[in-house]
Order: C-alpha cells, then sequence, then structure tokens
C-alpha cells in the first residue's frame, strides 16, 4: 500500500503520534491491558483519527501486521525449535562452556558480543537474535545475576551490523541512492559499527545491568537446563535427550549452516545489484532461495533432528520437544505482529512524507542533517528500514550538490543508519521482538533496549562526524 497525502498538517501528524505512543503506554502500563490488546486498538484509534477512509482501515492494519508476522513467524518458530534441541540435548551448554574456558568468566559478555558481530555480518538481526537465544540464557544461567549483562552486548552487536554494515539491505539501499561506493562503505562502516558496538552497546550495558536487574526468563523454552543434575552442580553429563552432549565441533557446524547459506544469498545480491552476476540464472536463483533466512533455518531445522533428535530418541519424542517449543512464542509473534501494525499505521498516514519535506532544507552541516532527519523519521513512524530509505532519497540531491568525495559518502550512509538507529520504542516491531525474547515489560525495555539502541545509534554518528571533519 502507498501512503495517503495527509490530511493534517505535519505538526497535527506528529502530535497524533505522540498521543497515539502516549495512549499506548498508558494502556500497557498503567491501565495494564495485555500488550496485543493495546497495540491492536491504538492502532485503530489512530488510523480512524488520521484520516483513513473507513472501507480502507481493515487493510491499513493488515499492511504492517502481516508484513511483520511474514518476516518474523518463520524464523522466530524455526530457530525456538533449533535452540529447543539445543537446549535438551546439552549443545547450548557444550558451546557456553567452550565460550567460557576461552574467554573466562569476566569476558563472557565480551566473547557473546563479538560473537554476535561475526554472526551478524551475513544474518539480519532478527534472525540471529533467536539463533543465539539459547547460547545467551545457558551463559547468563551459569553465571547469575542480571541477564542484560550478557544479552544487550550480542543483542546490539547484531543490531550494530545490521544497521550500519553492507550487505545489509538498509545501509546498501542508502549508499545506492547517494551513489556511494558499497565495497568503500562495507570497509569504513565495519571498523565504525564495531568501535560504536564497544563505546555505546558494551561499555553502556555494564552500566545498565548494574542498575537493572533482569531475571533469566524461561517463556521461550520453559526451564532452562543447566545440564547439572545433582546438589553440588557439578552434574554427571546427563541430559533429557542422550547419555552425552554434542561435541563441540557439531554444534557450531550446526550454527554455521545458516550463517553460511544466508551469507551466499547476501553475497549474491550484492553481486547482482553490482551488475557482476545476472539476475535470473538458474544457479543464482537456486543458491538465493536456499539462503533466504525461514529456508535456510528450516534446513538448519532438519539437520538439528537428524543429527541431535534421532540418535538419542523416536521422531515422536522430537516432535514432542518441538511442540513444547512452539506453544510459548504464540505471543511474542502476535505482540511482534501488533507493533508492525502500529508502525505500519503511522507509515500509510502519511508522517513521513509530511516530515520530509518540512526537513528537507534544515540549514546544516549535510552529515548532521543526514542524522536528524534519519531519527525525526525513526522516532515518528518506528522503522529503520523507511527512515533509511526515506532520508537516502531526500539527501541525494544536497549530496549531488555537493560534489562529495567517496569517503564523505560513505561517512553520509553511516549517519543515516546511526540515526535509523536510534529510540527504538514501541512503533518498532523489534522493541516487541527484544521485550518478549528476554521477559522485560516494557517500562524495563525502554529504560535498557531503547537507551542501548540510542547509545549505539549517536555514538556511531559521532565517529563518523569526527571522520567528516578530519578527512
Amino acid at each position: 500500500m502507498e501512503p495517503i497525502d495527509p490530511v493534517y498538517g505535519t505538526a497535527t501528524l506528529l502530535l497524533i503520534a505522540a498521543g497515539a505512543v502516549a495512549l499506548l503506554l498508558i494502556l500497557i502500563m498503567v491501565l495494564k491491558l495485555h500488550a496485543f490488546v493495546s497495540l491492536v486498538l491504538v492502532s485503530l484509534v489512530t488510523a480512524i483519527v488520521v484520516g483513513f477512509d473507513l472501507a480502507d482501515i481493515p487493510d491499513v492494519l493488515l499492511y504492517g501486521f502481516a508484513d511483520t508476522l511474514g518476516s518474523v513467524a518463520l524464523l522466530v518458530a524455526f530457530g525456538v525449535m533449533l535452540g529447543r534441541l539445543l537446549e535438551v540435548t546439552g549443545g547450548a551448554q557444550v558451546l557456553a562452556d567452550t565460550l567460557i574456558n576461552r574467554f573466562g568468566e569476566k569476558r563472557a559478555p565480551f566473547a557473546l558480543g563479538v560473537a554476535a558481530l561475526l554472526f551478524g555480518f551475513p544474518i539480519f538481526f532478527d534472525a540471529g537474535l533467536v539463533v543465539f537465544l539459547p547460547i545467551i540464557l545457558t551463559v547468563a544461567r551459569r553465571f547469575g545475576g542480571s541477564l542484560l549483562y550478557y544479552a544487550l552486548p550480542a543483542a546490539g552487536g547484531f543490531a550494530a551490523m545490521h544497521a550500519i554494515v553492507p550487505p545489509h539491505p538498509g545501509p546498501v539501499a542508502a549508499a545506492q541512492q547517494i551513489n556511494a561506493d558499497i565495497g568503500l562503505t562495507l570497509l569504513v562502516g565495519l571498523p565504525i559499527a564495531v568501535l560504536a558496538w564497544y563505546v555505546g552497546v558494551y561499555l553502556v550495558s555494564k552500566v545498565l545491568a548494574a542498575r537493572v536487574d533482569v531475571q533469566l526468563t524461561d517463556v521461550v523454552f520453559g526451564k532452562i537446563e543447566d545440564g547439572t543434575d545433582d546438589a553440588d552442580g557439578e552434574g554427571d553429563g546427563q541430559h533429557r535427550l542422550g547419555q552425552r552432549p554434542p561435541a563441540f565441533g557439531t554444534v557450531l557446524a550446526l550454527l554455521l549452516i545458516p550463517l553460511v547459506l544466508i551469507s551466499c544469498d547476501t553475497v549474491l545480491d550484492t553481486l547482482v545489484a553490482a551488475g557482476t552476476l545476472e539476475e535470473g540464472t538458474g544457479w543464482v536463483d537456486f543458491l538465493g532461495l536456499l539462503g533466504q533466512t525461514p529456508i535456510a533455518l528450516l534446513i538448519t531445522v532438519l539437520v538439528a533432528i537428524l543429527v541431535l533428535g534421532r540418535p538419542n530418541a523416536s521422531m515422536a519424542q522430537v516432535s514432542s520437544i518441538l511442540d513444547g517449543a512452539l506453544g510459548p512464542i504464540c505471543a511474542i509473534i502476535l505482540i511482534t505482529g501488533a507493533g508492525g501494525m502500529f508502525g505500519g499505521v503511522l507509515e500509510l498516514s502519511g508522517i513521513g512524507a509530511a516530515l520530509s519535506s518540512s526537513l528537507s532544507d534544515l540549514g546544516f552541516s549535510l552529515i548532521l542533517q543526514a542524522f536528524v532527519i534519519a531519527t525525526l523519521l525513526r522516532v515518528a513512524q518506528g522503522s529503520a528500514t523507511v527512515a533509511l530509505t526515506t532520508t537516502g532519497g531526500l539527501i541525494a540531491g544536497p549530496a549531488a550538490e555537493a560534489n562529495l568525495g567517496e569517503v564523505h559518502l560513505t561517512l553520509l550512509v553511516v549517519a543515516i543508519a546511526a540515526g535509523a538507529t536510534v529510540l527504538s520504542h514501541v512503533n518498532d516491531s523489534g522493541f516487541w521482538l527484544v521485550s518478549r525474547f528476554f521477559g522485560m515489560d516494557e517500562k524495563t525495555t525502554l529504560k535498557t533496549w531503547t537507551v542501548m539502541e540510542t547509545t549505539l545509534g549517536v555514538s556511531a554518528f559521532a565517529i563518523a562526524a569526527i571522520l567528516w571533519v578530519v578527512l
């Protein structure tokens, strides 16, 4: 669907959006109405207030809801199946133990974050997070303390790579719009993303975790197994499936399957966009199909069933385990979809177009314009992708007139991505995914995830701005 022509001016639309967010927070945090019901209700009210034709409102509500469910439901379902198999066979514990033995207890959060940065290079934020979830929870179970010590560095690693570094679609789209070189954007964006993660995520997560105690969640996997079954905590290696946990190499290879498959699709898309490969070639399309996130995770789950499940249990037992993993995630999927519905209503309301037209000439430095425009669009309608692409289109003209060099064009892409990262809140489906995966209520998620996303974006922009002046 296309956004409607705004019925109201930009200021009025912004007030409507702010009022909708305030109403949603009141319903959830004050009146304690269920988040799914609250999101659908506020989406409906907002659609009516902004002036959609009443006959079109069902389609408007389904636009964001269906789009979000289409991308989230399959990967969350396959992801928790994989995670459950890793957990009940001891695979997650093997990964956690190896991680701790290599880096030590004190460096476990740092190690999780570095691993997320590596895995996050080709994998989208939500796919990476759902695959890493059993590892995060297992490490947190072993050492105790606030879950945020382990969750934020890993989630922030995936967020940093997804937002800033090609070949992820957001920075690629922005680079194409302003004619920045994608390869150079990768070379410049990668060290900026890593440094911004360290400052804006890792260091900040220590402060947040010390102040906010989030207990280990059982919403996804039920009771998290720690591999022990006796009073002294040493255990005897017994797990719910099999006598011995799988080898570290087996578990690592299993996790590398989606990484390799999705990487192939990501690289192929980049080569097709660059004109190196021709779209429509049979083998290109086939590898691209295997690399689609739901297909890659489906293949990984099938391999996990064969490698982890069937040697230790009957297919009926394995199916029962997978059924147990799917039950608790219904609420996560529905709430995340409803978050996408709310963001979709704001997107189709025309607020982006109205805000863009009023921000097209802010009268200050081009890199600051890019960051501010992307930030305001992100806050107003929730979607980082929309903020990236819209800002890229707005900045393309001034960037061409400024006759910028290649490095400055890539820094402009980073500034746009940084602005599209900050202030993730209730109109962002990712906000609800993180909230439910880590068992946090809305207030806690605002105090932690929203703050961390903001410090990540601001850190990335600060680095880009310094390089803009120096180079």
